[in-house]
């Protein structure tokens, strides 16, 4: 069951809401004594999170199928980083996390049980309160927790205004529909947009030319911290073709050492590239607004859009105090349950 992403929170007693989860999104089933952990891909996630493959085989219930998500509490939220470094060819590597950082399965839909085989065929206002049920006769494992949901709107909007260290947005779901597997006609997803103030401290060359001539393909944004340090903490691509050979000349004559003076880009990762590792450095001068969902490990998650240059704007005023929100606690919010 995937969902739709739309601008607002839809209204209406045909609506449940939920918050919207930073994990991985995971298929839970038990059969006996075997657990299946399956990604929204199809990938099998069971090896990297030993913790809650034996968690689950703890569980009272030997027969049950769950829909919901794998985080990693960190501090006061939840750390994609963290969860992301499971994804480890060592066994070894993937033990000592599953010990140090133990992930928790966070549980929002029930699809199947040793009883009710069809509840998939049900609708979702028959599938939660079999859940909640399920929930207080079975996960009481403290690597499992019910997700919250409410029919009402003002909670959704709240959810949506504190979003953020672990929750980016709502869900909304069809109570009225049966599990919509492979499609998206019974659940919508809505996130949080924000805007920051970053400067440009370097910029990539597109892998195409433009006319015969080398334009550029992305921008590098930075902060600063309290320190002075220029840190990288983004990328933005959407630059419209027309406007590609204007602001690359405006680039080049800012190229210059060293951009960054804080964390650069081009770091080793297991996704850098040859080409990913090349950008030109640049004084910094420019300072452009941008509009980005989720910001975590000092850095935006994906890539943002770009709202407006601001030459109003002193480099030095981009730092990362403008970041700064009033988020919900997300632990907090599963202990309402």
């Amino acid at each position: 069951m995937e969902a739709r992403s739309v601008d607002v929170i839809p209204r209406g007693k045909e609506w449940q809401y939920e918050p919207k989860w930073d994990g991985f999104r995971c298929l839970l089933s038990r059969n006996g004594g075997g657990i299946d952990l399956r990604s929204k891909s199809g990938e099998d996630l069971a090896r990297y999170f030993p913790e809650i493959v034996a968690a689950a085989l703890k569980l009272k219930a030997d027969r049950f199928t769950l829909d919901g998500e794998i985080v990693v509490p960190h501090g006061k939220g939840f750390s994609f980083d963290a969860l992301l470094q499971r994804i480890h060819p060592a066994a070894s590597r993937v033990n000592k996390l599953s010990e140090q950082t133990p992930a928790l399965y966070l549980a929002f839909d029930l699809l199947a049980t040793a009883g009710e085989k069809q509840l998939a065929e049900q609708p979702l206002s028959e599938r939660r309160p079999a859940l909640e049920a399920f929930a207080k006769a079975n996960l009481k494992s403290s690597l499992f927790r019910l997700s919250p949901a409410t029919t009402s709107y003002a909670i959704a909007k709240k959810w949506l205004a504190q979003s953020g260290g672990g929750s980016d947005g709502v869900i909304a779901k069809r109570i009225d529909l049966r599990y919509q597997a492979g499609n998206r006609d019974g659940m919508q997803k809505i996130k949080k947009f924000r805007s920051a103030d970053c400067v440009v401290g370097g910029f990539r060359y597109a892998t195409n030319k433009l006319a015969g001539r080398k334009v550029v393909g992305s921008l590098l944004l930075g902060l600063y911290d309290d320190e002075g340090l220029l840190h990288h903490v983004g990328f933005t691509s959407a630059i419209k073709a027309a406007e590609k050979p204007d602001l690359t000349d405006r680039l080049e004559a800012l190229i210059g050492e060293p951009g960054f003076t804080g964390n650069a880009p081009g770091g080793p990762s297991r996704w850098s590239t040859e080409r990913s590792a090349k950008w030109c450095p640049l004084e910094p001068k420019l300072v452009i607004e941008v509009c980005y969902d989720h910001f975590s490990g000092e850095r935006f998650r994906h890539g943002t859009s770009i709202l407006r240059w601001r030459p109003d704007k002193a480099p030095r005023q981009c730092s990362f105090e403008q970041l700064k929100q009033k988020v919900v606690d997300p632990m907090k919010l599963l202990k309402q349950m």
